[in-house]
């Protein structure tokens, strides 16, 4: 497929997916465990225009899959929009693959991008990728966004706005025991190797509640800013300057939502299960 978008998708993804009401309710019950544990909530949903192109940029965190599931539902039920996810390429083997398809979900390419915002979706993308989610200790919610200009190289292409979009809670949940490139995961790392997984995506040992992978039961948060215009940038003679300036305002944008989640957070009396719990009492 050209670069510049078209009229199909990669690997026999449908333009239109329409999954049913009996599978949006058991995608949701397959992750209600997670949403009772978690117990998110959602800020700025309003702000992700309910037709018409847009771009959502959210950030990854630890592990990479756990909260995102819980976003795409939320989307759904208050904009009325199913998301199209980018997604790692990893991820598209055959019985995984035609899972995602079929709740939107396409292989992470600029080609795939363009021709669904071309066609008035509403994409997600998570400019940090793999190496953003697989985190080493002294990462917790880092944004390694270093030399990805491709997003905003598409908004402008595109001519769409883009939404930035913060979470919390997972980095919380997990305490990294010893991150991919520990001596201690050199097993781990040599079977990455041989199934060609990149190196740099070793997944951590992680531990949560005691020595166990059982996640502490911290609260998730997301949060949708307002709307970034990519107007300025649309004549811009030099599309390389024009890509990184706008990245870093919607990296600004991005780390302001988190701030904002972090100030929430804090002040959240029910952030933790026994909080929630408390809060439920009668007296």
């Amino acid at each position: 497929m050209a670069e510049q978008g078209g009229h199909t998708l990669s690997d026999g993804a449908p333009l239109n997916p329409t999954p049913s009401e009996w599978e949006i309710r058991a995608f949701e019950a397959l992750f209600a465990p997670v949403r009772a544990w978690a117990s998110p909530r959602f800020f700025g949903l309003d702000n992700i225009p309910a037709q018409g192109p847009v771009l959502i940029v959210a950030n990854h965190n630890l592990l990479g899959g756990i909260d995102a599931p819980l976003l795409m539902p939320a989307i759904l039920r208050e904009r009325g929009r199913l998301v199209r996810g980018l997604a790692e390429h990893v991820l598209m083997v055959p019985g995984v693959r035609e899972f995602l398809h079929r709740f939107g979900a396409v292989r992470g390419t600029r080609a795939n991008c363009l021709t669904l915002l071309e066609r008035g979706e509403a994409v997600v993308v998570f400019p940090g990728g793999g190496r953003e989610a697989i985190r080493r200790k002294g990462e917790k919610y880092v944004l390694k966004w270093e030399g990805r200009t491709g997003f905003a190289r598409m908004a402008i292409q595109a001519g769409v706005p883009i939404v930035p979009l913060a979470m919390i809670g997972i980095d919380d949940a997990y305490d990294i025991v010893f991150d991919g490139q520990h001596p201690v995961m050199r097993p781990l790392r040599w079977t990455c190797s041989l199934l060609g997984i990149n190196p740099e995506l070793n997944p951590p040992l992680v531990k949560g509640i005691g020595p166990t992978p059982l996640p502490r039961p911290e609260r998730f948060y997301f949060s949708a800013g307002a709307p970034i215009d990519p107007t300025p940038w649309l004549e811009a003679d030099d599309l390389d300057s024009a890509a990184e300036d706008l990245r870093d305002v919607v990296r600004k944008g991005l780390e302001e939502e988190l701030q904002f989640l972090f100030n929430e957070r804090d002040r959240d009396s029910g952030r933790t299960l026994v909080g929630r719990l408390r809060g439920a009492l009668p007296w």
